[in-house]
């Protein structure tokens, strides 16, 4: 937590503005860094992470998961009342077993379930690297609009003019252990640019420094971040147990497309 401590610290220290993914939907600042947070295990890590922030004057955005160990009113009202933004991180394809009309269904009741503990006004799919669909398919068939939701970061975000930065599989840059964390439209430009150039936190922290993109958002996992040496021991291995995994679902994915076009070409 100590590194996160060091990029918030950069930010502040240059004229970008932090900012969650709803306020930046509602009135986008000239400078800024979107800083969003997806809670998807080790509660107890989101909370360091949001009192850190807090105890800074930040304001980010939560994006809790509606299941066991981690749907707990308790933390849920906790990061509320710091003044962050608390989201909905759905899985409901997944939990649908992608039957779109039985997630839409899911999808209600789990916004609903969320919004008994605070107010939500964006939604973030989860990933979900074994299954053949994602999350985010459901939108095909409806509109997260009808919710009384304003946005989704992977359809609401211009990644044509925000740099996006994730530790998705605990590195910045390695895209070839990201199954479902990709940008649909964006394969170009900076985020493209970048894809070499951001490896290790202290690149984000240079990248902050030279102020050479004006928005930027940055997806950083809580469960992630720790100082202590057993809990980021464990965390180093199970990641790196689960991007071989992930390497290995994209192989065989390219080799079956490919194989797919050779035999209709």
């Amino acid at each position: 937590m100590s590194k996160y401590r060091e990029l918030l610290e950069t930010i502040l220290s240059v004229d970008y503005l932090p900012m969650p993914v709803h306020d930046h939907l509602v009135a986008p600042a000239k400078r800024s860094v979107i800083l969003r947070h997806d809670v998807d295990r080790e509660v107890g890590r989101n909370l360091a992470m949001a009192r850190l922030e807090h105890s800074m004057g930040i304001r980010s955005t939560y994006y809790f998961r509606h299941m066991k160990d981690v749907f707990i009113p308790e933390a849920i009202r906790e990061v509320a009342s710091m003044g962050h933004e608390v989201g909905f991180h759905y899985e409901v394809m997944d939990k649908a077993k992608g039957d779109t009309q039985k997630a839409l269904e899911i999808f209600k009741q789990e916004l609903e379930d969320l919004r008994k503990y605070a107010q939500v006004t964006t939604a973030c799919m989860h990933g979900n690297p074994l299954a053949s669909w994602s999350n985010r398919d459901l939108w095909e068939d409806y509109d997260f609009r009808d919710f009384g939701l304003i946005g989704e970061p992977y359809f609401s975000l211009d990644y044509s003019r925000v740099l996006y930065l994730t530790d998705t599989g605990r590195t910045w840059a390695d895209r070839k252990i990201r199954v479902k964390d990709v940008l649909n439209e964006c394969s170009g430009g900076s985020n493209s640019r970048l894809a070499c150039k951001v490896r290790t936190t202290d690149d984000v922290i240079r990248l902050v420094k030279s102020r050479e993109f004006a928005q930027i958002c940055i997806l950083a996992h809580p469960n992630r971040w720790c100082d202590g040496m057993s809990g980021w021991t464990k965390e180093l291995v199970m990641q790196n147990v689960k991007n071989v995994g992930k390497a290995g679902i994209i192989h065989y994915r390219k080799i079956s497309g490919e194989r797919a076009k050779s035999r209709t070409g």
